[in-house]
Parts: C-alpha cells; sequence; structure tokens
C-alpha cells in the first residue's frame, strides 16, 4: 500500500486529528484542534488542511458530525512513522509482574493464559494469547492416567514444560498397573523424538511390541491402529487464551447490544481467531488495521500483537481492539509482556 507524503503541517493536524479521537472518541473540529493543540495556526488553516487530509484519504467526514475523524489509512500512517513506543511505565510493569509473583512451577499454559488476561485488563482491550504449535516439539515424557472404565488421559509432556491431553477410548476397563506398564513402553519408544515424527512412525515402532497380557496388548494396538488421529491435533491444534471481553463493553463503539453481541460472537470462534493470529511469525510487534487483517468480521478492528518463545517454540501474545485506540500504550505493554513471558517460560 502506497501511503500519500505529507507535508509538516499535514502531519501535525493529523497527529492533533488522532489523538483527540482516540482520547474523546468524537470526531474533532478545527476549533478544538486549534485550542486543545497549539498548532500555531488559524482555525481556518486546520479546517483547510483537514480537508487536504480528507482527499488523500487520511480523514473521513461523517454527515452527522462538522469534525472528522481518521481512517485505518490514518492510524497506519501514525504506526509507521509518527508513534514512539517505549516501555510501559513503572505502575504497570508492577502490575504485570505482581501477575505472575509467588509462581514456583507453573504449567506454560497458566502463563500464558494469565498474559492475556493482564495485559487485557491493562489497555482496555481483548487481550488474547495463542500457544505455540507443537508438531516440532519433541515429546518428554507422556503418562496414561485411568478416567472411567471405557475412557483413560494420555497426558503429553513436551519440551519447556508445554502439556497437552488426549482422550483415549478403551475397550474394556483396564487396571491403573497395566496402564502404567503400558505408559513405560511407550516412554521407551517415543520420547525423544518430535510429536510430528510421532505421528508418522508410531505404527511401526509400536508393532511388535508385546506384554503376553491381552488387556496390554489390546491397549498398544489402539495406538498402533489410531496413533495418527491420536496425535493430529499437534499438527492442527493451536489453544487460543482470551482476557476479559468485558473491558471492551466500557468503550464506545460496543455500548450497542448488536455491536457487543457481534464481538462476543467473535471470543467464540477460536477457530477464526487462531487461522488470523496463526501465521504473525517473526521479530517485533506487528500491528494489523481494519481491513489489512484479511477478514471482514475485523474490518473495524485492531490486532497488535508480539511473538513469545517458550524453547524452541514460539506462540503469540497481543490484543484486539477498536482500530480507535492508543496505539503507543498498548504496543509498550504488549511488547514488553511477551519478553517477560519468554523468561519466565525459560526459568
Amino acid at each position: 500500500m502506497t501511503i500519500p507524503a505529507l507535508n509538516e503541517r499535514e502531519t501535525a493536524v493529523l497527529a492533533a486529528v488522532i489523538d483527540s479521537f482516540v482520547r474523546t472518541a468524537s470526531p474533532a473540529g478545527s476549533r478544538r484542534i486549534g485550542k486543545e493543540y497549539g498548532l500555531g495556526v488559524s482555525a481556518a488553516t486546520i479546517r483547510n488542511t483537514m480537508a487536504d487530509l480528507e482527499s488523500k484519504g487520511f480523514l473521513s467526514h461523517p454527515h452527522t458530525s462538522a469534525g472528522r475523524m481518521p481512517t485505518d489509512l490514518a492510524y497506519r500512517y501514525y504506526v509507521d512513522g509518527l508513534m514512539e513506543a517505549g516501555q510501559p511505565g513503572a505502575a504497570e510493569k508492577a502490575k504485570i509482574e505482581k501477575e505472575f509473583a509467588g509462581l514456583e512451577v507453573v504449567a506454560v499454559e497458566e502463563l500464558i493464559a494469565r498474559a492475556a488476561r493482564v495485559i487485557g485488563a491493562l489497555t482496555g482491550e481483548l487481550g488474547l494469547a495463542v500457544g505455540p504449535t507443537l508438531a516440532s516439539a519433541t515429546l518428554e515424557r507422556l503418562e496414561l492416567v485411568p478416567v472411567s472404565s471405557e475412557k483413560a488421559l494420555l497426558v503429553l509432556t513436551v519440551e519447556s514444560g508445554v502439556v497437552r491431553t488426549v482422550y483415549i477410548d478403551l475397550f474394556s476397563s483396564v487396571p491403573r498397573a497395566t496402564l502404567e506398564a503400558v505408559s513405560r513402553a511407550l516412554n521407551e519408544r517415543l520420547s525423544g523424538s518430535t510429536l510430528a515424527e510421532i505421528r508418522e512412525t508410531m505404527a511401526d515402532r509400536l508393532r511388535d511390541l508385546r506384554f503376553g497380557d491381552q488387556s496390554a496388548d489390546e491397549l498398544v494396538n489402539i495406538f498402533v491402529e489410531s496413533g495418527p488421529d491420536v496425535f493430529e491435533w499437534a499438527l492442527e491444534e493451536r489453544h487460543v487464551h482470551l482476557g476479559s471481553a468485558a473491558v471492551l463493553a466500557e468503550q464506545p463503539e460496543f455500548t450497542t447490544g448488536e455491536r457487543l453481541r457481534e464481538l462476543i460472537q467473535l471470543t467464540e470462534r477460536r477457530e477464526l481467531l487462531a487461522s488470523v493470529l496463526g501465521d504473525r511469525q517473526g521479530a517485533g510487534t506487528q500491528i494489523t488495521i481494519g481491513g489489512e487483517n484479511g477478514k471482514p468480521e475485523f474490518d473495524d478492528l485492531t490486532i497488535v500483537t508480539a511473538n513469545y518463545a517458550v524453547g524452541s517454540l514460539q506462540g503469540t501474545l497481543g490484543v484486539i481492539g477498536p482500530t480507535r485506540m492508543p496505539y503507543e500504550k498498548v504496543v509498550s505493554i504488549v511488547d514488553w509482556t511477551s519478553g517477560l513471558l519468554t523468561r519466565l517460560a525459560r526459568a
């Protein structure tokens, strides 16, 4: 996308309009801009400059208002060239760190969920985090845990302490001792390989495994026959954690019941969220505004994300909110928290 060049006055007026709209959620007129921002020019000059910005696609002019409001192009110009995002303030850092204080041993998923909650609360946007894809993760150990006479829980621990669970349908009741024996044998043959490798080679690795016990042998046969299905999620599933959507209900964009209902429905579409967020790899903070998100459901929303690392794995942390958001504050909190999450996951 080619962004038209702006002169110094146009840039100053645009920055003022964006700041005013982000603070007040109402279109800004030339008199307000002149009075509040001390640009050193008359209201008439500001009005003409705003008209020029509108003709270039940076401002829109609602029919019911004499003021103007930023377009997606204006926000893009702002975040690419005018924004100066640093680090969160000391109070914000303290609140973020407090969310994780006192944790001695905690699952990575809990760290991720807490991060989504705290950045949502501090930014006033919808916090979110996407767990790392696990296809390339190395299996450290597994355990079969009885749930009922017809089900067992397969607990998989992969590198850096990430845990996943899968239900296994049993043919009949299997004694705990048998589950433990099969768990030990599976660990000997599968641990140390990636989940993708296990999915492809499980049948060959287990085909000659025999216990001389009917229930144990039948349990092993379940893995031989359905192993690819058991590990299918490792190649596709990405867990999405969300903060509270209630914080967005306080924003003017979501004061109507219909708009808020649409937002809540969007939060329930975890696969859609995962698909939009799944390709946001690479260093640094990524900001997509409105139509840049590539899905009509996000046309009036901005997504701000940064990646975090869990060992060799990578996930995504960020927020979703209206395009009218305090970008400098949001970016600083998302970026700093993603770094903290990486450090905590490494500890």
